[in-house]
């Protein structure tokens, strides 16, 4: 039986290991302790700090293990390519996740890279920072370089907002720097892409559902996305060029992008699948598990990709606009073909966050149609079917 370790535990992880588990694999979920779903499904949990490497690489090395995968999070990236390296198995290269996992070498790369982004500076917190970005124009976008989540990410309109947004990347970073860069107005969309033996198999951009905040948190998305076709050449041309100059190879990819004067500018590429249900978008819209695809890869068995479907789907968080605690839960859906899934992180009696970031999520709903329009109305549809009380 194959052996696969698996980054973290949380919602996002769940899937994957309950498909490793119908495929006949063992499974290793990696987390700290805590109140993570994904314990009980797995085979076996090893409590190892996943940002660790050094000692996620021992324990994978005690434990033999075939392959090494994640989703939905990009802290754990470079502990994947550190491990893929170390044991020769498939899977993005260390130099790689670490370029995936600083988004200012990952700036770097686009800029030698030709590829189309914001412009951007490195500055140290010991740095003058107005100095630093005299020559940028305001809005800016003040960014944590290894984040995920959307967290230390803030947009400044005007350099008396630049202290709060330092304080929020200082809250969240383990480096000494961090990056600012334009904020360019435009309309924010993304794609999810997979590459593999060097070749990009497929880039299927889709629209977002954004929550605005501080700065725009993805919770929700659509596909297909209507985009003209000189568009979608764009953006597919820009997304290979970024994959390319990162080196990311054997691996889902997930792409940020914002449209400008019919322009595509990459914000930043994970190496890892999306949240917030892109893995379920890209299935239910080829017509394949992705899940199975991501996990094929990663135990080196050659994933095929088929792209002949495309069925239209739409997919939103729930959440909640106060902290609090879940009072009831009530779903009012019956049963429906077009409603894919609709499931609940939290139950009664739990506390939860008003919403601010992706974590902050209390469940999700996935819908599809024979039309983007039918999709996203079954989705209007189910979301209006669900009442959750916080108090």
């Amino acid at each position: 039986m194959k052996k696969l370790m698996i980054m973290g535990a949380g919602i996002y992880q769940v899937p994957l290991i309950k498909k490793a588990k119908e495929m006949g694999i063992y499974t290793i979920a990696v987390s700290i302790p805590g109140n993570y779903p994904g314990f009980q499904y797995a085979d076996e949990v090893s409590y190892t700090n996943t940002i660790d490497y050094e000692a996620v690489l021992k324990v994978a090395k005690e434990k033999q293990v075939d392959g090494i995968v994640t989703a939905g999070t990009d802290v754990a990236v470079i502990t994947i390519g550190r491990v893929c390296d170390a044991l020769g198995l498939k899977g993005l290269s260390f130099e790689a996740a670490r370029i995936a996992s600083d988004k200012m070498l990952m700036k770097e790369c686009y800029e030698k890279g030709g590829v189309r982004t914001a412009r951007f500076r490195k500055v140290g917190f010991s740095e003058d920072v107005f100095e630093a970005v005299k020559d940028l124009e305001y809005p800016l976008i003040v960014k944590a370089v290894d984040s995920s989540g959307s967290r230390g990410i803030t947009r400044v309109n005007a350099p008396e907002n630049m202290a709060a947004a330092i304080e929020a990347v200082r809250d969240v970073t383990h480096k000494d720097y961090y990056i600012v860069e334009e904020f360019i107005t435009g309309e924010e969309f993304g794609a999810q892409a997979f590459v593999y033996n060097g070749k990009v198999q497929f880039v299927l951009p889709h629209g977002d559902y954004v929550f605005v905040g501080d700065t725009g948190v993805p919770v929700g998305h659509f596909a297909p996305y209507d985009l003209p076709e000189e568009v979608v050449r764009d953006a597919t041309e820009q997304c290979e060029k970024a994959i390319h100059a990162m080196k990311l190879d054997n691996c889902a990819v997930n792409a940020d992008f914002i449209l400008k004067d019919g322009k595509t500018y990459v914000l930043e590429l994970g190496g890892r699948a999306g949240a917030t249900c892109l893995v379920e978008l890209v299935g239910i819209y080829y017509g394949f598990n992705y899940y199975e695809k991501i996990i094929q890869a990663a135990l080196g068995e050659d994933p095929v990709f088929p792209l002949e479907g495309s069925t239209p789907n739409a997919s939103h968080l729930l959440m909640s606009d106060k902290d609090g605690v879940i009072r009831s839960i009530i779903n009012n859906n019956g049963p429906d073909p077009d409603i894919c899934e609709i499931q609940f992180d939290y139950g009664p009696g739990d506390k939860v966050h008003k919403f601010h970031i992706g974590p902050h999520r209390i469940g999700h709903v996935v819908t599809k149609g024979k039309t983007l329009e039918e999709a996203k109305a079954v989705l209007d549809r189910a979301m209006a079917g669900i009442t959750i009380e916080v108090e």
